[in-house]
């Protein structure tokens, strides 16, 4: 008896040893990468609509993989990384006959999309595998016929043939700093997403590529240090707010004429951050914009006559965002997205001027997927359930007939085979990591390629709580926010908060989507006693063209005040202490953090700005004029909205941290706001991380990173 009472004791002691959930850690997140969840990686839809490739890691390489889209079976290997020995594959392509792949090896990244590889070219049918060429190479890409490869090497354009191995330079006068051929300058890279710059003709004849002179555009130097006994310098040209640009002109190269023709445009436009052709090899479409950005003329060039016309031109009383919708359809149609009516839609244009909207609402289509011409439907995602979510639709031509294709509400990425009969769909919430499932174009699902259940009940180890959507109405606006409450939350306890904030033009960070890294460092932070709240302030996106371009004009206004009137309103909660508020935010996020410790100095009594923005004089024009137009001409938008003009009213605890080789905030806005504080006489705590990028990361640096923020908000809020 007394023994079976002593295992009874110690049962009850036990039991609850077994269900107890631990706390995340840091070295959890930055060492362990514990958050993490399973993806399908490289994939891609084969040309006959019923198969599909990834990319597979093995134990000891990769594997290029053929899949059935019916099934989701694997049909057979395509390429073994283990049978020939070849580093770490990044990147694949087919060619367009499927018979041979380009490989992508050994990348080195050179700024945030911009990379060099050395590439391979692997036939599938004959087993061989052959070096493109010894040095590492920029954006190597087939030509139609898949016999040749043009690529970018020291700012030139080359084209090399396959079979016989013979290379054909299309340019000679690429030189670093002055000019380059067929890729892009830094400016247009980061703002343009404008990185290879050359399109092959659908005949595989001609080329088309762009030259940028950046010959008066000024540079920008960095110390690198690198633990040598002298820094080294990286010197690039990056053109600032008010400041000359590249001169771009766009050329048409003749393989059989070994020769380039300038394509002449009858205005002189500032900027070109798209060609694209059409399906006739001789008409090259252009997007020709004024400086501003607030107007773009649609052009079409004859390659063969040099001639060309203005299709259409699109204007907007603020500024247009540059897209990837251009579609051009069997017939001579294309697809085109605008906000002109205050929502971005798809509309379906004629190259003989006509035009009809296909979709409209008080939503925005985020997402074109295509059109099928026999079923007559059209493919999108879009906002229709809520600006935080993302859901797959089909609407039929004739009818207007919308079906919803989405089963989950959250956030949905659809990947559509060719000829759309079957797609790829992830779906994440803001509590669930994500789910990749195959479906036919009805939206049957077929198969789930990965349900990420093992790392969903892994995360049941943890001491997590939801992340809770609502909105905050202030007196100007309705905000979209979340909030991450601390476990066994008391609602007549006093909680200090945590908020978390980017709210730069078009973006959003309120969105039922799953967080990764940070939304788990948030929830380490809930764990330590504190309410983690984020607001998407006026000028972010999901909401239609004036609600996001309402700053115009006067970046961080309106948005500051937002933020502060956030904070007021959590401020009135019984269960938030209204004298312990903090924010954070990263790059246009740290430059919000800055001002609302600034502007709100009475309102947040900590601030943590990681890469902020402390002046926009300092920072690009293609971004900045967008938004701002120049310094010249709107002086006062610039001055005083910048942090580096607040610095008197800082009352609370400041941290600043900048990586010294930001290529794209350069380090010099915290240098200069390092000096505005000391002139002010203002204590703050400054972290520099030497030789890293905007990113700040490599090697330690993360943890790091979160430790120097997680030690600031234990000991100051």
């Amino acid at each position: 008896m007394k023994k079976i009472l002593i295992i009874c004791f110690s049962l009850v002691f036990i039991a609850p040893l077994f269900s107890q959930k631990r706390d995340i850690t840091l070295d959890d997140l930055w060492k362990n990468y514990a958050f993490y969840p399973k993806s399908v990686g490289g994939f891609n839809s084969m040309n006959d609509g019923e198969h599909y490739s990834t990319i597979k890691r093995t134990e000891d390489g990769q594997e290029i993989v053929k899949h059935k889209f019916k099934s989701g079976k694997k049909v057979r290997t395509l390429f073994k990384s283990t049978d020939f020995e070849i580093p770490k594959i990044r990147k694949y392509t087919f060619s367009k006959d499927e018979k041979q792949l380009l490989l992508a090896t050994q990348t080195k990244s050179i700024y945030r999309h911009s990379s060099k590889s050395v590439y391979y070219i692997y036939n599938i049918h004959t087993d061989k595998l052959q070096k493109l060429r010894d040095e590492k190479v920029m954006y190597a890409t087939f030509s139609p016929q898949g016999d040749k490869v043009a690529y970018v090497l020291e700012n030139n354009l080359f084209i090399q043939n396959i079979k016989s191995g013979a290379i054909t330079q299309v340019t000679s006068d690429g030189k670093k700093n002055h000019i380059i051929n067929g890729a892009s300058d830094w400016v247009y890279e980061e703002e343009f997403a404008l990185v290879r710059s050359f399109e092959w003709a659908p005949d595989g004849e001609h080329i088309a590529y762009y030259k940028f002179d950046e010959t008066h555009v000024k540079e920008f130097s960095m110390d690198l240090f690198k633990g040598g006994l002298y820094p080294t310098q990286d010197v690039f040209k990056y053109p600032k707010a008010g400041e000359d640009n590249s001169v771009v002109k766009v050329y048409f190269y003749n393989l059989e004429e070994d020769k380039s023709k300038y394509i002449y445009t009858e205005k002189d436009y500032e900027y070109i951050p798209r060609i694209k052709w059409t399906n006739n090899p001789k008409v090259l479409v252009l997007y020709g914009m004024n400086r501003y950005q607030n107007e773009l003329d649609f052009v079409l060039a004859n390659t063969e006559d040099g001639t060309n016309k203005v299709l259409f031109t699109e204007k907007d009383k603020y500024y247009i965002d540059v897209h990837d919708n251009l579609t051009f359809l069997a017939e001579d149609n294309f697809i085109w997205t605008s906000e002109k009516d205050g929502f971005n839609h798809i509309y379906l244009k004629g190259l003989d001027g006509s035009e009809i909207q296909i979709t409209k609402g008080n939503w925005e289509v985020t997402s074109f997927h295509g059109i099928d011409s026999d079923k007559m439907e059209v493919y999108f995602t879009s906002t229709e359930e809520g600006s935080i979510n993302r859901t797959l639709y089909a609407q039929h031509l004739d009818t207007d007939v919308k079906t919803k294709l989405s089963t989950i509400n959250g956030t949905n990425n659809s990947s559509f085979s060719k000829g759309l009969k079957y797609y790829m769909n992830s779906v994440s919430t803001a509590n669930s990591a994500p789910i990749y499932t195959l479906h036919n174009a009805d939206g049957k699902q077929l198969k789930t390629l990965e349900d990420n259940i093992e790392f969903n009940t892994k995360m049941e180890e943890f001491n997590l709580t939801k992340k809770e959507f609502f909105t905050v109405k202030t007196e100007d606006a309705e905000l979209n926010a979340w909030m991450i409450k601390p476990p066994n939350f008391d609602k007549n306890k006093e909680y200090p908060l945590y908020m978390f904030l980017y709210g730069g033009p078009g973006s959003q960070q309120v969105t039922n989507s799953f967080g990764w890294t940070n939304y788990y460092w948030y929830q380490m932070l809930a764990q330590k006693g504190y309410i983690v709240a984020c607001v998407d302030n006026r000028g972010t996106g999901g909401k239609g063209a004036e609600f996001k371009k309402m700053t115009y004009k006067e970046l961080g206004k309106y948005e500051t005040i937002d933020q502060i009137n956030a904070a007021k309103y959590f401020g009135s909660l019984p269960y938030i202490n209204a004298n312990r508020i903090g924010i954070q935010g990263w790059s246009y996020g740290g430059y919000m953090s800055s001002l609302a410790i600034t502007k709100g100095a009475d309102v947040f009594s900590l601030a943590i700005a990681v890469a902020p923005v402390t002046n926009w004089r300092y920072y690009d024009n293609i971004y900045t004029e967008r938004y701002m137009q120049t310094p010249q001409e709107n002086a006062s938008g610039y001055d005083e909205n910048s942090p580096i003009n607040h610095v008197e009213k800082l009352k609370g605890h400041y941290l600043l941290v900048h990586g010294s080789a930001d290529d794209n905030v350069h380090v010099q806005n915290t240098m200069e706001m390092i000096s505005a504080l000391v002139d002010a006489n203002k204590q703050f705590d400054l972290f520099i991380y030497p030789d890293k990028n905007h990113g700040i990361y490599g090697g330690n640096t993360r943890y790091h990173l979160y430790k120097k923020m997680t030690d600031f908000i234990l000991e100051n809020l």
